[in-house]
């Protein structure tokens, strides 16, 4: 008898489980459904950039010109750079001590803009109007409404997931953790829809402008040493004062040696002495085998 009780509750525990396993399960869809069907597309976020490339006859008007027109606009200048790249220099001696410098250089600038994306066509026209004429333009357009839609949903899916965290609060390290990586992937996902809204309203244009080469001449100094040098009469007598000189530096030199002088004269005398000795030794030598082959 005990048994068969004990069998029964056994089995009206397993169906009362299955029962709440199914009454779970059909809740869960339903909020699935309920929030598939409440799901709205966004307004289209369409992601508008630009560049273009022309020639203009002033690269720094050109700059001052777009930042008039950019500010004018609405927009900001994000970035600009203005460089100058030498293309040949000569320089021609203008006088003693200043050459004529000739340079040739290449100026180009680079700007990059962010304007209302209502006014983006506006402004390119604009453009299109100062430059002496446009090599390239393009212009790209990017749909970000699904990937919008995707943070929105997910973030909200953080909200909820934080809100259940929160009813059932424990201090286990586990939730605690689990509770910040989900705030902070919140934080990621509105950033990401804030920077998406940011760029649908502002689109970005990037513009490479340049002049024609520009020829500038300027007087600059002569840095040949060569040429500062005296005329040739002046080097001339400076040559001949400066050889004076050395010629006395050598006669105090040959003074300061005296000694040597005489003891130089001492073996000179002495040589010539025993050379001559020797000379009429052998002159009287000859002479006698003269005297005896005559005989």
């Amino acid at each position: 008898m005990k048994r068969n009780i004990i069998a029964i509750a056994i089995i009206l525990a397993l169906f009362g489980c299955n029962a709440e396993k199914k009454d779970y399960a059909s809740t869960d869809k339903g909020s699935m459904a309920d929030t598939t069907a409440t799901v709205e597309l966004p307004a289209e976020k369409i992601i508008k950039t630009a560049d273009m490339r022309f020639r203009v006859k002033d690269v720094q008007n050109t700059k001052e010109q777009l930042s008039k027109t950019i500010k004018a606009e609405g927009g900001t200048v994000a970035e600009f750079s203005i460089e100058s790249s030498i293309q040949e220099t000569d320089k021609v001696k203008q006088s003693t001590d200043s050459l004529k410098e000739i340079t040739s250089y290449r100026t180009q600038g680079y700007l990059v803009a962010k304007v209302p994306s209502e006014k983006l066509d506006e402004f390119t026209n604009t453009i299109a109007k100062i430059a002496v004429f446009v090599d390239n333009q393009s212009m790209k357009m990017d749909d970000q409404s699904i990937a919008y839609l995707s943070n929105k949903l997910k973030a909200q899916n953080r909200v909820d997931a934080i809100e259940k965290i929160n009813k059932v609060a424990s201090k286990k390290s586990t939730n605690v953790e689990s509770s910040l990586y989900i705030k902070d992937d919140y934080v990621d996902r509105r950033i990401e829809n804030m920077q998406i809204d940011s760029r649908v309203k502002f689109s970005t244009i990037t513009l490479n402008f340049y002049q024609d080469n520009t020829v500038k001449t300027m007087i600059v100094a002569n840095d040949n040493l060569y040429d500062y040098r005296p005329a040739f009469i002046n080097r001339l007598w400076l040559g001949i004062v400066n050889g004076w000189t050395i010629f006395k530096e050598i006669i105090i030199a040959i003074s300061n040696l005296w000694m040597l002088i005489l003891v130089g004269i001492a073996i000179f005398f002495t040589i010539k002495h025993f050379i001559r000795k020797n000379k009429l030794a052998m002159d009287e030598a000859t002479k006698n085998m003269i005297d005896q082959a005559r005989q």
